[in-house]
């Protein structure tokens, strides 16, 4: 072959290999910065606008996406399997939202939902309504109608999405151009997780998603967390007067800080009460944990227990409706409000003292000041509150006389029956308030309540985003008949995907709930009766295993349910009975208090009319 070249081959390889020698060095730098930048978390090279989007979730650790694909993200989803991203398909945009809520309470990262404009939007925004009130990070990536040049009228699902979206997130994101797909989508994702979490949106026209760009795309920098050191001094010193008894009130701004407010706990001797979201920062098995709430709406414990505290610290917590039982909050004598959320701060109480502050730097500050903060073990203390949970708990056991399961010992079957790391949803129905008092939720993000927007039907999905990336974890339900009609349908989700959730639905064929409120005011109850179903049938038709609970041994049947390999629908025939709920009489006695003389006057005057006629009225 060498025979054969010419003295003109011969100068054009020479020249090659001289050319490389002087390039080849030049091309490893730039691979070396290349892989240096993608390693430092940059998105770099030439791709779509969906694969910039995808390649930026990935990069970001986002373990699975939720949602329904349509004629505006095909390609994004097309994108998510050819790149091996997760997503799970689910059957109402609701459920998207309240899975990846699920998601998120379980694992304290961001969860995303990906939906279509119109009718994906605004079937979303009840769930991530939930998110917004009860501090939950979201991030819903919404694949809007074609815009800018691309843009022509009357497109299908042409609704305002960014208008729809902005009053029920932190932030939206419009993006206009395929080159700020990555800032945007990663930039939502910290915002969503920083401050006081909730959810963000990020929206994108498809047409970008088919779009090229050389991306050299920098990682956002990472928020700064709050911390107001000169609030912080004058909390530490004014709980740094041992003669001021302490009582900590704990929400889920503390919920990746156990440890440290356990400590803190310790440290102070302080009973620690928790909001309902905050239930599991501490375990309530500690001799300190005195359960959730510290009103009359609370447990007995918690009420016993901060009757004796005279300086109040609220870590996390914004004092809500349903965390205070219609504001029914005791006075104390002194209160530090510490939250991430300035806004939060002294909204419905008066503090001593308002921290702008993250609470895990704060709860670190109070360690650091161990030397000016210690105090001496309490043993009478510790014994008080063990005699109160022991009294409390006996009332909790308390037979009521029933025709079929008293739906608080199903609750109480629950606790004794699955593990420590296992994870109940509670749904919207008067046994979240019983299960927020007798369910001993013993470690961080292992109990979960659809808090401030109370989203009936919530928690069967939520508890699928939960259990599709703890795949070892025991996760189960307690769903009303009523919750059940509102996401039923999700349950053929479970089945599709192997999703072994125990879904305990408990049927007296009302909403119970609404006739507890609305008998005592109007002595008759409207719009509660529900439909008699066939619950067995539906089991079936949706491809998941059926059990029934009708008295007898509660637990036993619990722990048959469990013990299913995969999901499971239980049919829970309630007696409601007359066991009191604390959360109810606190509120109708704090509403009775608001109102006026002449509207007492008419409400008792109706009252009283009503209970002289003999006709049946319900419903």
């Amino acid at each position: 072959m060498m025979d054969s070249m010419t003295r003109r081959d011969l100068l054009r390889t020479a020249a090659a290999g001289c050319a490389a020698a002087v390039v080849a060095p030049r091309v490893a730098a730039s691979l070396r910065a290349n892989k240096a930048e993608k390693d430092a978390g940059w998105i770099t090279g030439e791709m779509t606008g969906a694969q910039a989007l995808v390649a930026s979730l990935l990069i970001e650790g986002v373990e699975c996406v939720f949602g329904i694909p349509g004629a505006q993200d095909n390609e994004l989803w097309d994108t998510m399997k050819s790149k091996g991203l997760p997503y799970l398909l689910v059957t109402h945009e609701f459920s998207a939202a309240s899975m990846a809520d699920g998601y998120a309470r379980s694992t304290g990262k961001p969860g995303v939902l990906c939906v279509v404009p119109g009718p994906g939007v605004t079937n979303a925004l009840t769930g991530i309504g939930e998110a917004l009130l009860d501090s939950i990070p979201l991030v819903c990536i919404v694949c809007d109608v074609a815009r800018g040049d691309k843009y022509k009228a009357f497109q299908v699902h042409e609704l305002p999405q960014v208008g729809l979206l902005k009053p029920i997130t932190k932030e939206v994101y419009e993006v206009s151009h395929q080159a700020e797909i990555p800032t945007a989508v990663r930039q939502a994702l910290a915002l969503a997780r920083s401050g006081e979490p909730g959810p963000v949106a990020v929206v994108v026209p498809y047409p970008l998603f088919i779009a090229t760009h050389k991306y050299h795309a920098a990682p956002p920098a990472p928020p700064e967390a709050p911390y107001d050191e000169g609030a912080v001094a004058k909390a530490v010193q004014l709980l740094s007067n041992r003669k001021l008894r302490v009582g900590v009130y704990a929400g889920l701004g503390c919920m990746d800080y156990a440890q440290d407010l356990t400590r803190a706990a310790d440290l102070l001797q302080a009973p620690v009460a928790t909001s309902v979201s905050g239930k599991g920062v501490i375990s309530e098995n500690h001799p300190l944990a005195v359960g959730w709430g510290y009103g009359p709406q609370a447990t007995r414990t918690a009420e016993s227990a901060f009757k004796d505290v005279d300086l109040v610290l609220a870590i996390g917590v914004r004092y809500s409706e349903v965390s205070t039982g219609f504001y029914a909050i005791p006075k104390t004598s002194h209160l530090i409000h510490v939250d991430a959320n300035a806004n939060n701060l002294g909204r419905n109480v008066k503090p001593d003292v308002c921290v702008h502050a993250d609470a895990g730097l704060f709860l670190a500050e109070l360690l650091q000041k161990r030397e000016c903060l210690q105090r001496s073990c309490d043993a009478k203390l510790a014994a008080r509150i063990q005699s109160w949970k022991r009294d409390e708990c006996k009332l909790n056991y308390k037979h009521y006389e029933t025709c079929g399961v008293d739906p608080m010992a199903l609750v109480l079957a629950l606790r004794r029956s699955l593990r420590e790391d296992a994870l109940l949803f509670m749904d919207v129905s008067q046994t979240e308030h019983w299960a927020a008092e007798a369910f001993k939720a013993l470690q961080p993000r292992t109990y979960f309540n659809p808090t401030n927007n109370q989203s009936m039907g919530w928690s069967i999905p939520a508890s699928l985003g939960a259990q599709r990336v703890h795949p070892g974890r025991q996760v189960a339900t307690i769903t009303g008949d009523g919750c059940f009609l509102m996401s039923a349908m999700e349950m053929s989700t479970a089945a599709r995907e192997g999703l072994p959730v125990k879904f305990f639905v408990l049927d007296d064929r009302a909403f119970h709930y609404m006739q507890s409120i609305q008998k005592p005011a109007y002595v008759r109850t409207t719009a509660t009766i529900l439909a008699k179903l066939d619950y067995a049938a539906l089991a079936k038709g949706f491809g998941v295993g059926y059990q029934e609970l009708d008295g007898g041994d509660v637990e036993a049947g619990v722990r048959g349910a469990l013990c299913h390999e995969g999901p499971v629908l239980v049919r829970v025939i309630a007696d409601y009975g007359k066991r009191p709920v604390r959360w109810i009489d606190a509120v109708h006695d704090r509403y009775t208090k608001e109102l006026s003389t002449e509207q007492k006057v008419r409400f008792l005057a109706r009252i009283g009319s009503r209970k002289l006629t003999h006709e049946k009225e319900n419903d």
